[in-house]
């Protein structure tokens, strides 16, 4: 069996690497965390066997992530964002003729996948989380991940000095195979350069997809190999916090001598995943919660401005400003809920686009002469009569009312969703949140500070 040439996918001006091979009755995405590149991948026995081991029982699409491999690079100061990454791989799946599929995922591409799943159940039927990650660093969720001086200390000098130069893991399978070893480091080199995988992996620090586990309802594979006894050992821990906080999920933790999955552990690693996709069908389960990013906007000082202009006058502002955000809402392929007065209720399949559609209307308001303010929150939402509803609405609504005029004001759910955006937070506190239980960690987005290349959603 042979793959298909590489082929591209587009998403806007993002070229976006893919191949084809297998012929099984199911769709596997493949998604490598770490580094990857489909055309160096095939030169190593090893990776090329777990590869067609993953093709007995499925067709398998495998992607090189946008910044890697043959899709489209990224400069180090360009680093994208969990979301602008997830949503490349709809376009993937579309280029290469699927509707609907499995994904597989490795270490911190496992955290795309996450938040895919929850935002786009549709398309996935099924997930697989191979030693994935839920955050790189220490947060309330994950107390047992190391702050951002260990990384420093421990990994990124290693891989400044190390990356596609010298051989540093200690990988029993292959420790005198020469050939192979060779083949690793170049493997490194063709994935990309490690400036931009130090940026990459600082990125990750700032980010977390805990916020996002309660709304993936796909059936989910949580597989563990054993942890390193001089490097990463916290992946145990992420991987059964995975299993405990995702509905339904299965855990198989595997007792391995070599971390890197597709060496000694490969073959028991095909036989769960062959076992899992035996077990996923096609039917779609009825879709009644959905994760989404929900904004609420309001004129501050409303009531103040009507009396001083009159009725009708007033009457003209609102128009203007329904007008503004309504024109906003769509260019930022934000959908309209409701609108009460001068407010507006939103929501968006990602929380980027809704904190760049947030800072739009608070400046088109301002030139308008008016402030307006917002809250927003991402969360698993109820369907309810094709509107969305639920926790998560109501945590919208209570952010709005603790922001100030022209804050953009957003939920630590959010900020850990949009890292490498762009966009810097002002910390504002724990607050609670009327009728809600716990403490809510709000920071406001500094207007004017999302990327250019971010600015305009692709399509």
């Amino acid at each position: 069996m042979q793959p298909e040439p590489v082929r591209y996918a587009w998403n806007g001006d993002i070229s976006l690497a893919y191949q084809v091979f297998g012929n099984g009755p199911i769709d596997l995405l493949v998604y490598f965390g770490y580094m990857s590149n489909l055309d160096v991948q095939w030169e190593s026995p090893y990776l090329s066997s777990f590869l067609r081991r993953l093709a007995e029982g499925a067709r398998v699409i495998v992607t090189d992530r946008r910044g890697w491999g043959c899709s489209d690079r990224f400069s180090p100061t360009e680093v994208p964002s969990l979301e602008t990454l997830a949503a490349d791989l709809p376009v993937v799946l579309e280029a290469a003729g699927s509707e609907r599929a499995v994904v597989l995922a490795t270490m911190e591409s496992g955290m795309i996948a996450q938040f895919l799943a929850a935002s786009e159940p549709k398309r996935v039927a099924g997930l697989i989380l191979l030693d994935s990650m839920v955050s790189w660093s220490s947060t309330p969720e994950t107390p047992w991940m190391p702050d951002s001086s260990w990384w420093e200390t421990n990994i990124f000098d290693d891989l400044r000095a190390s990356w596609g130069v010298s051989w540093t893991h200690g990988v029993t399978t292959v420790a005198d195979d020469r050939r192979e070893l060779d083949w690793y480091l170049r493997y490194q080199r063709a994935c990309e350069a490690p400036g931009a995988m130090v940026a990459e992996q600082r990125r990750f620090l700032e980010s977390s997809t805990a916020g996002v586990l309660a709304a993936i309802h796909a059936p989910t594979l949580v597989l563990s190999v054993r942890e390193s006894e001089t490097g990463m050992v916290f992946q145990r821990k992420t991987s059964r916090y995975l299993a405990e906080h995702i509905v339904g999920a299965t855990l198989v933790e595997l007792d391995c001598d070599d971390q890197l999955w597709w060496y000694e552990p490969a073959d028991r690693i095909a036989e769960e995943v062959q076992r899992f996709l035996g077990g996923v069908t096609d039917e779609r389960a009825l879709l009644d919660r959905v994760l989404a990013t929900v904004l609420f906007t309001d004129i501050v000082a409303s009531t103040e401005r009507a009396a001083e202009l009159g009725d009708r006058a007033w009457k003209g502002v609102v128009e203007q400003h329904h007008a503004l955000v309504r024109n906003l809402l769509a260019r930022f392929q934000g959908t309209e809920v409701d609108t009460a007065g001068d407010g507006f209720f939103a929501t968006f399949d990602g929380p980027g686009r809704a904190i760049r559609c947030a800072q739009a209307i608070s400046t088109a308001a301002a030139s308008a002469g008016l402030l307006v303010r917002a809250g927003i929150h991402t969360g698993e939402c109820e369907l309810i009569d094709g509107k969305v509803g639920g926790i998560s609405v109501v945590v919208g609504a209570r952010v709005v009312a603790l922001a100030e005029p022209g804050d953009v004001l957003v939920t630590r759910t959010v900020k850990d969703l949009v890292a490498g955006s762009g966009v810097i937070f002002e910390p504002r506190g724990e607050h609670i949140l009327k009728g809600l239980p716990e403490r809510w960690e709000l920071y406001a987005a500094a207007a004017g500070t999302s990327r250019a290349v971010e600015a305009e959603p692709a399509g």
